[in-house]
């Protein structure tokens, strides 16, 4: 029964990451919650988030593998191939360098639901101010963007090391006050999310390689594939939104949702304790 109940949690969490990671709705936000409810947000737990978080981003790979593969092979000849590599690069060492200084402070102060619920509710009305602006495009495409849009959206993305925030949401939206259209910013975060997780994953892989276990790794595989799966169906289905709607339903739903776990919490009806 413990491992039937087990498994319903990693196929929970696996669509939870899968769906959140590149929607502007911040995963890490929804693990901590999730993770909290189930009971499953232990040192095993934690472990578990860094497959599936690298599962997720091998889906965005798998997207855009034709890109990717291009990019590589053309790298030295192709003046968009190195413009797209050097803003990646660019955009990708604000949060880097921020998270090698600061991360450990950042997990030990915010890492708590409360926080992640307020970090909720200030994105999801940050993202209605974005969207009622007007907006005045510079990029329509990630190839028209240059290291200066690249760099800007960077320390857009470094803001996302508070947990409720956001990654896809800081660079997606971050993105569009800095004159990207919807869908270049969009892209872009999914290029921006392969570095980052990467490197995201293989730090979190060292730090807790002492919890690493082989007896592990079904349950690890199973979680991975939901969430590759989920990640897969996510990016899809927000390329194809995106060329009709805006982001307002996500600010929405991050505003409810924040709400409702600070007022459970105020009431106590739900003991959300600590991450």
């Amino acid at each position: 029964m413990a491992d039937f109940t087990l498994l319903i949690h990693t196929i929970i969490l696996g669509v939870v990451e899968g769906l959140t990671e590149f929607l502007p709705v911040s995963s890490t936000g929804h693990l901590i919650l999730v993770g909290q409810l189930l009971g499953f947000n232990d040192d095993k737990g934690k472990v578990f988030e860094i497959a599936i978080q690298f599962a997720a981003i091998l889906a965005v790979v798998w997207e855009y593998r034709v890109r990717l593969s291009y990019t590589l092979r053309n790298i030295k000849a192709d003046r968009s191939c190195q413009r797209l590599t050097i803003n990646l690069m660019v955009a990708f060492m604000p949060a880097a360098i921020l998270g090698f200084l600061f991360l450990k402070q950042i997990k030990y102060y915010l890492f708590n639901p409360i926080v992640v619920a307020s970090a909720f509710i200030i994105g999801g009305f940050l993202i209605l101010w974005a969207e009622r602006r007007q907006h005045e495009i510079y990029a329509e495409s990630i190839d028209d963007m240059t290291w200066q849009d690249a760099l800007k959206v960077g320390f857009a993305q470094a803001l996302a090391m508070i947990p409720g925030t956001s990654r896809s949401g800081a660079t997606i939206i971050g993105g569009l006050f800095f004159g990207l259209s919807r869908r270049a910013a969009t892209e872009f975060s999914f290029f921006l999310a392969i570095p980052t997780m990467f490197a995201a994953t293989f730090y979190d892989v060292y730090k807790h390689r002492d919890l690493l276990s082989v007896d592990d790794l079904a349950l690890f595989l199973v979680g991975g594939a939901v969430s590759f799966i989920s990640a897969f169906i996510a990016v899809r289905g927000l390329i194809r939104f995106i060329s009709k709607h805006d982001f307002t339903v996500f600010a929405w739903y991050r505003i409810a949702f924040g709400f409702i776990v600070l007022i459970s919490a105020q009431m106590n009806w739900v003991d959300w304790g600590n991450y």
